[in-house]
């Protein structure tokens, strides 16, 4: 079966694409019944992120360095995090599955390789666009607001779901090289430092001058500065060469992760069956 669908696809480049076009749905739509199946986890996905949001709204409280509304800060900050929340849910799908011998039952299948990846990587932005949606709303029943146009809006969701995109992948290499579900821990340690030690929730110039340095680099930070600015919203970034480029920074720094970790997650899925 699988050298005849390689005959039939040897024809053209237009085929081969609609081929591996269609594997890719064909696992989207596999990764998409399991929501079915485990509403739970689905759910919990999407609480998790609002009750740190309300959390710090209302519980812990903040905003130094921050001229205006706190929560016209937070907020975008706190979407920015939520881009990394998800990253460990990502990475034990992808680990439950190696365990399980499933993707070597795909891989032994006549479909196109790394679809599998690809559909689990549409089905994780898929649920992003819902977890955005859900943030969005309660941000704006708390009382944030944007103030640009509905274009600079587009531009900031723009921006999110591209640096979830990158840190997906991200995920998906660090998930096969980690290999089982309880390797995972150890690693999606990493998302909370990297993700508390951004702007999110605090300005740099509140911290120590070596640590705001730090922070201010973070690709996290590049974006959560540009959709506050891209929202309208304070910045209080600060005057260094990278939060006054926030938004170049908040598209190469994505771009250079999908570049970086893209090619290193489809090769070590070549590399399983060797």
């Amino acid at each position: 079966m699988k050298a005849t669908r390689g005959t039939e696809t040897a024809g053209g480049t237009g085929s081969k694409l609609g081929w591996a076009a269609a594997d890719s749905w064909t696992m989207t739509r596999r990764e998409l019944a399991h929501w079915a199946r485990q509403p739970v986890q689905v759910v919990v996905g999407l609480v998790f992120p609002v009750m740190m949001l309300l959390m710090f709204s209302y519980l812990i409280g903040g905003g130094r360095g921050i001229e205006g509304n706190f929560k016209d800060y937070l907020v975008p900050g706190m979407l920015t995090m939520t881009m990394a929340f998800g990253l460990e849910s990502t990475m034990l799908s992808v680990t439950q599955d190696l365990g399980k011998g499933i993707i070597d039952r795909f891989r032994s299948m006549p479909m196109a390789s790394g679809a599998v990846l690809v559909g689990r990587s549409i089905a994780d932005m898929l649920q992003s666009v819902v977890g955005l949606i859900v943030m969005i709303a309660v941000g704006y029943a708390i009382g944030w607001r944007w103030h640009g146009d509905f274009s600079s809006f587009l531009g900031a969701v723009g921006l999110l779901l591209l640096l979830r995109f990158a840190m997906l992948w991200v995920g998906i290499h660090l998930a096969m090289v980690a290999g089982k579900p309880e390797m995972v821990q150890a690693v999606q340690i990493l998302v909370w430092p990297v993700s508390f030690l951004s702007n999110a929730i605090a300005t740099p110039g509140s911290m120590p001058s070596w640590l705001g340095a730090i922070v201010e680099w973070n690709p996290m930070s590049a974006t959560a500065t540009a959709v506050r600015g891209l929202f309208d919203n304070p910045g209080a970034a600060g005057d260094s060469w990278a939060a006054t480029h926030a938004e170049l920074l908040a598209v190469v720094w994505p771009v250079a992760l999908v570049a970086v970790f893209f090619p290193l997650a489809v090769g070590r899925f070549r590399a399983l069956s060797r």
